[in-house]
């Protein structure tokens, strides 16, 4: 009886195999805070990407002396200057452009992007995904005032 209770406390005091223990249950939650970062990190840069190129492209649309002036302005601006955002493909966006319908004196500039081409969504699923479209919006009053 006595060696089976040596026995007992020897194992009890064995620390070999406590960090691989340890290093098991931190991986995973480890792993998914990094792929959560860089997968909302760059969900939110694209975010932030489509909102200048709606927010730039309605600034553009002020030039125009009629709505369909107003439209082809913000349609081309955003046309013209997509690719110079890195992580945008410029055939995934769409322009809408129109006066408001609440202020005939706002005009309304929405871009709307199909990110689920990107890289995002080909990390592995340790954490929910973003909403593969996003849509973004600005609007800017006609004259200036």
């Amino acid at each position: 009886m006595t060696t089976r209770f040596r026995r007992f406390r020897d194992f009890s005091k064995a620390r070999s195999g406590a960090s691989a223990v340890e290093f098991a249950i931190v991986l995973p939650v480890f792993l998914m805070l990094v792929f959560g970062i860089v997968m909302f990190g760059a969900y939110l840069a694209l975010v932030h990407d489509v909102q200048q190129l709606a927010a730039e492209a309605a600034r553009t649309s002020v030039a125009g002396l009629n709505e369909t002036e107003r439209r082809s302005l913000a349609a081309s601006y955003v046309a013209q200057n997509a690719a110079s955002y890195p992580l945008i493909v410029p055939a995934q966006l769409s322009v809408n452009a129109a006066t408001s319908s609440t202020d005939p004196n706002v005009f309304i500039v929405t871009v709307n992007y199909d990110a689920s081409h990107t890289f995002i969504y080909t990390l592995p699923s340790f954490v929910p995904a973003p909403p593969p479209t996003i849509v973004r919006s600005a609007a800017i009053p006609r004259g200036g005032y």
